[in-house]
């Protein structure tokens, strides 16, 4: 009965919002090219979403990492699609590279496009690597940073596995830092269709890559040095909760 009623009252939040999303998207088009507003209502909707139970926790760590005047290429691991609703608890506007498939969810595909994030299809890996570092770099540009997952896919064990280049190559291209987040807890939120109300999420952020050293360093090197820091602290994380 409260999981049916936890749904109920998110989806009436997500429409009045989604209403509100196009509005503004409208209406702050001309001046807001970042689409703040937008990115805003969003982090509205995650908030309700992981505030309606007191016990249902998302907690930042190493928040003092993050410049919020500063853009970046954010890697993350991916474990569920709640990954991508958790990380508008930092305070950073961003565009997600997401598979098309994910945009053809009914509400939730319209915000994400919205948003202005980057569709790609991982059907052709050349188009899709190609698309990332334009699109990356025009958003960039404008101030807003762009969150990707380098494993390019869901980790069917929850563990972290190798990275593709895209990420390296386009912080390198665009002369922007890349900051690690690794996120532990987004697979226990539902299970069986039930809500845990008592789910707490960890949002890990580490010490960015600074810009000079993306530019500098070989992307295999600063590709491989990412990878192991946050496989590093994925199990610190794990083992501080046991």
């Amino acid at each position: 009965m409260l999981t049916l009623l936890y749904y109920l009252i998110c989806l009436v939040v997500v429409l009045v919002l989604y209403v509100a999303s196009f509005i503004a998207l409208i209406v702050c088009y001309p001046f807001d090219k970042k689409r703040v507003v937008v990115h805003t209502i969003s982090r509205w909707i995650t908030n309700v979403i992981f505030g309606i139970s007191p016990l249902m926790k998302r907690e930042v760590v190493g928040i003092e990492n993050i410049d919020p005047k500063e853009r970046y290429v954010i890697t993350l691991n991916h474990n569920s699609m709640v990954d991508i609703i958790c990380l508008y608890k930092i305070p950073l506007v961003f565009k997600w590279v997401s598979k098309r498939e994910v945009y053809r969810i009914p509400v939730v595909g319209r915000l994400l496009l919205m948003h202005g994030d980057i569709v790609i299809n991982r059907a052709s890996a050349k188009e899709a690597m190609q698309l990332v570092h334009d699109k990356g770099k025009e958003w960039l540009a404008k101030g807003a940073s762009i969150s990707i997952f380098p494993e390019g896919t869901r980790s069917k064990d929850g563990e972290i596995h190798n990275f593709k280049a895209g990420a390296f190559i386009l912080a390198k291209d665009a002369g922007v830092p890349i900051l690690p987040i690794v996120l532990d807890g987004t697979t226990t939120l539902t299970k069986h269709g039930l809500v845990n109300f008592r789910n707490k999420i960890t949002i890990r952020v580490l010490p960015p890559i600074p810009a000079k050293e993306v530019e500098e360093r070989p992307i295999k090197e600063i590709m491989a040095e990412v990878h192991d820091s946050m496989v590093a602290t994925l199990a610190e994380i794990r083992a501080n909760k046991k």
